[in-house]
């Protein structure tokens, strides 16, 4: 697939999402990870996302400091990697990884490179969640808000592209910055899934509020979405040796692109380590924009509420 034009002197870019199960041994999971990028690339993809943390297993199940020492800096030996295949393949490479920013300063981190091989910047995570098995406070800082930090998007050679990650899906304040400042493709490198305890009663619902979300963001926005999720069960050892959960987390995969009318264009299955690749028409991005004119009906004279906790000045 390769970037084309549509009638109305538009263009079509396609991208591609990969999933894939991690294991202990970081360089397998690097080398694994460029592999599927490159996967992604023969069958026409122009912009590559991975899944959250692709470096390593997803270690924050448990709160231990021996797992700072997985974090790197940026640059540092894997965007060094990627950015080298970016610029061999001439593609634009969203790369997610853990981030070693000072010493006891880390992030969630998205590393934008450009098809030419340069480091565009950084996203860092902005919302960051603390839940059974999702103890991430205790890792990560989070991203800074401001001029250098916070949202932001990107024009890298193919399309302009904003960034979020995982627990920032659930807030639609975080899509709707990045899309204010031009982002026509929004992605959302992911770690989620299920407690297999909790999977018969509520996994169905789980999965479904969590694409539905995102794909409402696609809606409100009038862009693509494009959410790439890690496959697998990972039980993480603890210092004694023994996995600090019985159950783990069941990575749920299902990978996906939604296009700006909220429709799922393809989702990736349950358990199979995969690419995904769509051409995305930015006709369509003009179209639902102009058509469902949300950003020209925006009372943001009425919005000073939103930068408060909650209610009217309680």
């Amino acid at each position: 697939m390769a970037v084309g034009r549509t009638k109305s002197g538009g263009s079509i870019v396609p991208v591609g999402i990969t999933q894939m199960s991690c294991v202990e041994d970081q360089r397998e999971n690097v080398r694994k990870q460029l592999a599927l990028i490159e996967q992604a690339a023969k069958a026409g993809a122009k912009v590559v996302c991975t899944q959250e943390m692709f470096t390593s297993q997803y270690f924050c199940q448990c709160e231990d400091h021996r797992f700072f020492s997985l974090a790197e800096s940026i640059p540092g030996p894997t965007t060094d990697a990627c950015c080298k295949l970016a610029r061999k393949l001439g593609i634009v490479i969203v790369a997610a990884l853990f981030e070693r920013r000072a010493a006891g300063l880390y992030h969630n981190t998205a590393a934008i490179i450009d098809a030419d091989g340069s480091l565009l910047g950084t996203y860092r995570k902005m919302h960051i969640p603390d839940d059974p098995l999702y103890y991430e406070k205790f890792y990560f800082t989070p991203g800074d808000a401001g001029q250098d930090g916070g949202f932001k998007a990107w024009k890298t050679r193919f399309a302009t592209i904003g960034v979020l990650i995982c627990w920032d899906q659930w807030f639609p304040e975080g899509a709707r910055l990045t899309a204010m400042q031009g982002a026509e493709i929004l992605f959302y490198p992911t770690a989620i899934g299920w407690h297999p305890k909790e999977k018969k009663e509520y996994g169905v619902a789980q999965h479904e509020s969590w694409e539905t979300a995102m794909r409402a963001h696609a809606i409100a926005n009038g862009c693509y979405v494009c959410a790439p999720n890690r496959i697998g069960r990972e039980h993480i050892l603890g210092s004694d040796g023994k996995p600090v959960s019985k159950d783990g987390i069941e990575f749920w995969g299902q990978s996906f692109v939604a296009s700006p009318n909220g429709q799922v264009v393809h989702r990736a299955s349950v358990g199979k380590e995969e690419v995904v690749v769509v051409g995305c028409d930015m006709d369509k991005v003009e179209f639902a924009r102009t058509h469902w004119p949300f950003l020209r009906d925006r009372r943001v004279d009425a919005y000073g509420g939103i930068t408060r906790r909650f209610g009217a000045g309680v």
